[in-house]
């Protein structure tokens, strides 16, 4: 038995060949695949040996051979086919494992030329793919590196994979292909050739918005419903990052409004460096902090809104050790997304069997997901954005303009903030932006201390902040995701006892309002950038 493996996605790629090795099948590889396989200390066949052929022209002519082709496309209940290959000494491929070249991340990237984008056009792994699955009943072809467990249960049957699973998995692989030649087509639609010159000529907006945008993507699983229990649901997903690839390592089944919370925890906790914790509670966080240790970062967090952290979803952007997990579990969580948990941790969260454990890889195959478009549904139509980055180099004016390092925040009071205000009003930033709006947030350096969330206005957003905060807001700081229309919600933060405030600026009564923080004491700064969020 043979079987052929060419990948640019390696992800769980060693297991996957050592169980076919330990099934009995010779491992047919190319390029930096086969490397990757000996490199293990698998024994490893180069696809050169089978063609007689070496590979040619920096890689582009390798697996485009009969001796290849002819393996794959033989039909095993066709005598003439297994004899036509047999008279020409080719041996039959049995499983094909390959994904392409990964032309989208690159076409992603403005900073790519088109040289390069014309490299990274996969010809031998489409023709692969398309060959054996057009001879799924015989051929087992994977595309997808989330198969490759199921796959090896199914050839671990005694009468190996059944038709239905291989079929289905035929269909992921021509649905695998046409999309990857639908990215290259438009993409190719964007470039622009003058004389002998060829440049890639649309702007970033034209890109993120195509005259014509194709969405064809894979269902990774059914959800256990939608946002209600009479809904149904499902999450559909590309590539091995972010949700797409999680790993539920515990609890029950997912709902859509349980990864909805997960993203959301997800987005916030990616704005730290420092070991974070956030609480979130129908997409609104309720609780975030920062602090030394994961555990002492999810206690602070939990403490800021203790009754809205009951049932919530916890975003953590560490490695989940044995006291934190012991901390969560101290109350009732829905579910948990990390990068990852020690095994102490995991059997700490074993105990609690319906708490979900959601493991999501965000940031290492070095993407960043917060570059991609987002896109979401109304009656009749879709509407698309890019991702609203949360950053304080925004303001046109640029540098230094702070006084203290600050890029794009500029001081427009008499009082300038201290170096803790400072500190504070950057985490009150950054929690703001991923509030629903209208958001007003009140802020100390470490910690989230009050959320005023989804109000139609912003002196009622101080007031439900006020009205939940659990300790003493005297010299906090906060952060308005808009600009104040009237001074009555800088009023209203005065008098909750913040003494600096983030907004972006911007109205017709900036100066009105730059008056009032004056008459405070307060210490403001203007952004430059809204961060609404509905």
């Amino acid at each position: 038995m043979r079987a052929l493996l060419s990948v640019s996605d390696k992800t769980n790629l060693i297991n996957l060949a050592q169980g076919l090795g330990a099934l009995g099948y010779e491992l047919v590889s190319t390029g930096g695949t086969a490397r990757t396989l000996a490199e293990a200390g698998l024994t490893v066949t180069a696809v050169s040996s089978v063609t007689g052929f070496p590979e040619m022209m920096d890689g582009r002519v390798k697996t485009l051979h009969p001796a290849v082709h002819g393996g794959i496309l033989a039909r095993r209940d066709r005598p003439d086919d297994l004899e036509a290959i047999a008279s020409q000494g080719i041996l039959p491929i049995d499983v094909v494992v390959v994904n392409l070249y990964p032309f989208a991340r690159a076409a992603a990237d403005p900073r790519t030329t088109v040289e390069r984008l014309i490299d990274e056009i996969d010809i031998g792994g489409p023709t692969l793919v398309r060959a054996a699955a057009k001879n799924f009943r015989h051929v087992v072809v994977v595309v997808d590196p989330a198969d490759y467990r199921e796959t090896m249960e199914q050839l671990n049957r005694p009468d190996g994979p059944s038709v239905h699973y291989r079929l289905s998995l035929a269909c992921k692989a021509f649905a695998h292909t046409h999309s990857y030649d639908d990215t290259i087509a438009r993409t190719l639609a964007a470039v622009d050739v003058v004389g002998n010159n060829i440049s890639r000529g649309v702007s970033p907006a034209e890109e993120l918005a195509p005259a014509t945008l194709a969405l064809r993507t894979t269902r990774r699983r059914m959800l256990r419903y939608g946002e209600n229990p009479h809904q149904v649901a499902a999450l559909y997903a590309d590539g091995a990052v972010g949700f797409g690839g999680a790993q539920v390592v515990q609890g029950k089944e997912l709902s859509f409004t349980n990864l909805l919370d997960l993203d959301a925890a997800a987005r916030l906790m990616l704005e730290f460096d420092e070991p974070a914790a956030v609480v979130v509670k129908h997409m609104n966080p309720c609780g975030v902090a920062t602090a030394a240790s994961l555990s002492e970062a999810y206690v602070r967090a939990r403490e800021v809104d203790p009754l809205s952290a009951f049932g919530g979803i916890v975003g953590l952007n560490r490695t989940i050790d044995r006291d934190t997990a012991a901390a969560i579990t101290s109350t009732f969580i829905e579910a948990v997304v990390a990068p990852d948990a020690h095994a102490e941790a995991r059997a700490v969260f074993a105990k609690k069997k319906n708490l979900r454990l959601v493991l999501a890889d965000f940031v290492s195959t070095g993407d960043d997901l917060r570059l991609t478009r987002e896109v979401r549904s109304i009656l009749g139509g879709l509407l698309v954005q890019d991702y609203d980055h949360v950053t304080e180099a925004a303001a046109p004016w640029g540098g230094d303009v702070s006084g203290s390092g600050r890029l794009g925040f500029r001081v427009v009071t008499m009082r300038h903030p201290t170096e803790e205000e400072w500190t504070a009003l950057r985490l009150a930033w950054r929690v703001c932006a991923h509030v629903k709006s209208n958001a007003v947030v009140f802020a100390a350096a470490d910690r989230l201390l009050a959320i005023g969330a989804g109000q139609t206005s912003r002196v009622d957003a101080v007031k439900v902040a006020t009205s939940k905060a659990t300790t003493d807001l005297s010299g906090t700081a906060a952060a308005s995701d808009a600009f104040f229309p009237f001074r009555d919600g800088l009023d209203a933060i005065a008098a909750a006892g913040a003494t600096a405030v983030a907004q972006p600026g911007g109205s017709v009564r900036d100066e009105e309002v730059i008056g009032a923080a004056n008459e405070h004491g307060i210490a403001m700064v203007f952004t430059s950038r809204r961060h609404f969020r509905h």
